[in-house]
Parts: C-alpha cells; sequence; structure tokens
C-alpha cells in the first residue's frame, strides 16, 4: 500500500513539471530576454502538495531548474536558473515549515490550508526566485541593464502574474486531485 502510494505521488510530480515545463516553454517574454516563470508556481504547487516529504521536493526543484534552464530566453540564464530554483526551494520549504507550526493554520481544513499556504508562498517565493536569478545572473553572466530596473520591471509584475495563475493552476489541480480521490 505504502508503495502505491509513493508511485501516485511520483507519476502526480512528473506530471506536474511536464505542465510547468511545458508552461514555461510557451510563455512569452516581457520585453526584456526574461518570461513570467510558470514551471515556478507548478514548483510551488508541488511543495505544498508533498510538503511532508522533503526529498520529493528537492529533486522536483533540481528538474524545475534543469527544466527552466533548458527553456530561458535570459542570454547565459541556465546556471542562474538551477541556482534560482534551488534556493528558494530552500527558503520557502522553510517558510512553508514554519508557517504549518502556527496554530491558526494548522486548523484549518486541508484544502483551505493549502490555499492559504499557496497564497503567502506564490508572491513570497516568486520575489525570492527573482531576486535570485536577477543576483545570480548579475554576478555570473551581467544584467542588460540595471538591477533596480529589472526588479521593478520583470520580478513585480511577475509575482502578480504568478500568484494569479499559480492559484487558477492550483485550484484546477486540487479540484481533479479530489475528483480522483488523491487529496481529501
Amino acid at each position: 500500500m505504502k508503495r502505491n502510494l509513493n508511485t501516485n505521488k511520483m507519476v502526480l510530480n512528473a506530471l506536474l513539471l511536464a505542465i510547468g515545463a511545458i508552461l514555461h516553454q510557451i510563455t512569452p517574454a516581457l520585453g526584456f530576454p526574461m518570461q513570467p516563470d510558470m514551471a515556478l508556481a507548478m514548483l510551488f504547487i508541488i511543495i505544498i502538495l508533498n510538503k511532508d516529504d522533503y526529498k520529493s521536493c528537492f529533486v522536483a526543484s533540481i528538474i524545475t531548474g534543469i527544466f527552466t534552464a533548458m527553456t530561458t530566453k535570459f542570454p547565459g540564464g541556465q546556471l542562474p536558473n538551477i541556482i534560482d530554483k534551488l534556493v528558494t526551494f530552500q527558503i520557502t520549504y522553510i517558510l512553508l515549515t514554519l508557517l504549518i507550526k502556527i496554530k491558526s493554520i494548522n486548523t484549518l481544513k486541508s484544502i483551505k490550508q493549502n490555499s492559504l499556504l499557496m497564497c503567502i508562498i506564490l508572491p513570497i517565493g516568486t520575489l525570492i526566485s527573482g531576486t535570485t536569478f536577477l543576483t545570480s545572473a548579475m554576478f555570473i553572466v551581467g544584467l542588460p541593464t540595471t538591477f533596480s530596473a529589472l526588479f521593478l520591471t520583470i520580478v513585480v509584475p511577475t509575482t502578480f502574474l504568478n500568484t494569479a495563475c499559480g492559484m487558477f493552476l492550483f485550484k484546477i489541480i486540487l479540484t481533479s486531485l479530489k475528483r480522483s480521490s488523491l487529496v481529501n
């Protein structure tokens, strides 16, 4: 029985990673050679759904970093993408662990708790990801303009877009999982 649950979790994670990679590939750039990171939103969904399984989330962050590195539109953005996903995962997983320990979040029902956690993790995680990406790109390959200009014109709008799209995707995924009896 335990093996079947692990297989279901791995298949679900693989499907979500594939969807995230496809969304990352087809999402257009916003003026600069940067784009909203829909694969990141899918990574956050995987982290929320597997919040008790650090290893699965860590592997998902590595795979997401590789997928986004392969599809990046930022010149030389391959290594910054991988660094960004690993750093973002570590910080958001710690944040998630701290949020779950808060009594008011623990008393909520599972789906409401997950939605609340997504509302918190998506914007904070996207800001962390964007900041990490720009910082590592600045040191590794250089930036086409100033850090603050890219932060204000790309990272901040992407945060709003990722939060809205990520919540929409999360609701669809939760509904699908609930109908298939994979989640409460």
